[in-house]
């Protein structure tokens, strides 16, 4: 019998060996009938496969095969190279969109509430060679965890996510509707909103956000609060701190979660940063983080004097020299660009400032107080979680190692004399391929792969012809 794919290529630690036991034993114990194995694309989009429960445990320590096609795709499925050609994005191994090999981690291994006997696994994608393929983004952000640990650090992440919960009159579901992109569903407002953190607006809308909670708590999911916001239905659900990439793998789950839910249950949630609404706020998601270290549980934080440290400092430094290059990795979608607003509570410009949540870095805490972190107000909620996270380590690692200064503070941070964030997706995209430090960290063929799939994103928009331009030009000329 040949050694099973996972241990020929060591793909797993000695502890992953003993999960898989422990997850192999929990599968038959509780009867389950079938485990979904998924994994995040290059959008932070869930695909995978729906296995019998027996099958998943024939194929735990094997690996489940899967198409590399699905790599090729933007948002809507449309394939951004033609699908069969010889460059595979500068990768030979992708040449004719061969199978790859899902690699399950069962320290993700979970049991769906929402589903009758069902398990979750989340996994990472290999080639048949058992090398990681390079345009995995969960491997992308291990990387940059594993040269965070080789640096002596920990990343802390503390996420807040802003979605839109809406009634679901009408899916659109014609095959005339069923394109791709398909036509979005017709929905209407579940409360009437604007009325920012109100408890009656929150209660209004108890019935779906008592499912949601119960079930974001039963994945084990750290969940901390469920906050009324501005908009008619918008509402924010935060974390307490997590690892790194607990905390992007929760992400991913919970934007899947609150989606099915919501559906199953007559309604539709978006993550979409600025849906179509009239007088609509729009969605951001606000990343905290920090550092922790063997002999520091908090690195960021200052002293009587200082709200930041000068670790805190620097890796702020850094997060706002690269803020330009990263953004499209914090905000890789058209519709993300039209957030950037003045006065709006999300940034517009690359400023620093202490508790202002008009900047794009906020210095979350203050002096003497253990718990002073920074907090990023740049990312919209349909990020990919692993390239965000991803995003501020690399920004952060390098303000460290050049020990960059930010500067002053900025007290109005939509009146400061600082550079604006992109002003579009195309914009951010070519600030992201010119990137030495990013071309450094992620490689040059990431770099161009994921340009390569926004830039298909982005012709695709400007081939459009939209409401405004009718309005605009249809009459008057």
């Amino acid at each position: 019998m040949s050694t099973p794919f996972i241990q020929r290529h060591r793909l797993w630690t000695a502890e992953q060996q003993e999960q898989a036991d422990r997850v192999a034993a929990r599968v038959e114990e509780l009867g389950l009938r079938q485990v979904r194995i998924s994994w995040g694309d290059q959008h932070g989009i869930l695909r995978g496969k729906t296995l019998e429960a027996g099958h998943f445990l024939s194929v735990l320590r094997t690996g489940k095969d899967f198409q590399t096609a699905t790599l090729i795709f933007d948002t809507t499925n449309n394939p951004a190279v033609p699908p069969f050609a010889a460059d595979g994005f500068g990768d030979p191994r992708l040449t004719g969109l061969p199978d790859g090999v899902l690699v399950p981690d069962p320290g993700t291994f979970r049991v769906l509430p929402w589903l009758d006997k069902t398990g979750w696994i989340l996994s990472d994608l290999h080639y048949r060679s058992g090398e990681v393929v390079p345009f995995d983004t969960r491997g992308v952000l291990q990387t940059q965890l594993d040269r965070l640990a080789g640096d002596g650090w920990d990343f802390v992440a503390g996420i807040e996510l802003e979605f839109y919960l809406t009634k679901l009159d009408d899916p659109r579901l014609s095959f005339e509707s069923c394109g791709y992109p398909p036509d979005p569903p017709t929905v209407s407002a579940v409360s009437h909103g604007f009325q920012y953190l109100t408890e009656n607006r929150g209660d209004e809308i108890a019935g779906i956000l008592d499912i949601l909670r119960d079930n974001v708590v039963a994945l084990g999911l750290p969940l901390a609060t469920v906050e009324d916001e501005w908009g008619p239905g918008q509402t924010e659900f935060t974390f307490e701190p997590m690892s790194g990439l607990q905390a992007a793998d929760a992400a991913i789950l919970l934007r899947s979660a609150v989606k099915q839910l919501c559906r199953r249950n007559g309604y539709h949630a978006t993550f979409m940063s600025r849906p179509a609404f009239p007088n609509a706020f729009s969605n951001g998601w606000h990343l905290h983080q920090s550092l922790s270290g063997p002999d520091v549980a908090n690195a960021f934080a200052g002293s009587a004097e200082e709200a930041l440290s000068d670790t805190g400092r620097h890796w702020m430094a850094g997060l706002l020299e690269h803020a330009k290059a990263c953004s499209v990795l914090s905000t890789p979608t058209v519709n993300g660009y039209k957030r950037y607003r003045p006065d709006s509570f999300a940034p517009d410009r690359i400023a620093w400032a202490e508790e202002n949540r008009g900047a794009l870095v906020r210095v979350a805490g203050g002096r003497g107080d253990a718990n002073t972190h920074l907090e990023n107000r740049a990312g919209e909620p349909a990020a990919n979680p692993y390239l965000y996270l991803a995003s501020q380590i690399i920004s952060g690692r390098d303000g460290l190692r050049n020990k960059l200064d930010p500067g002053p503070s900025a007290d109005e941070p939509y009146r400061a004399d600082a550079e604006p964030l992109p002003g579009s997706l195309q914009e951010a995209v070519e600030l992201f391929a010119a990137s030495s430090v990013l071309r450094a960290e992620l490689g040059d063929p990431f770099v161009e792969y994921l340009a390569t799939i926004k830039r298909h994103e982005v012709a695709r928009f400007n081939a459009a012809v939209t409401d405004w331009e009718q309005r605009e030009y249809f009459e008057v000329y």
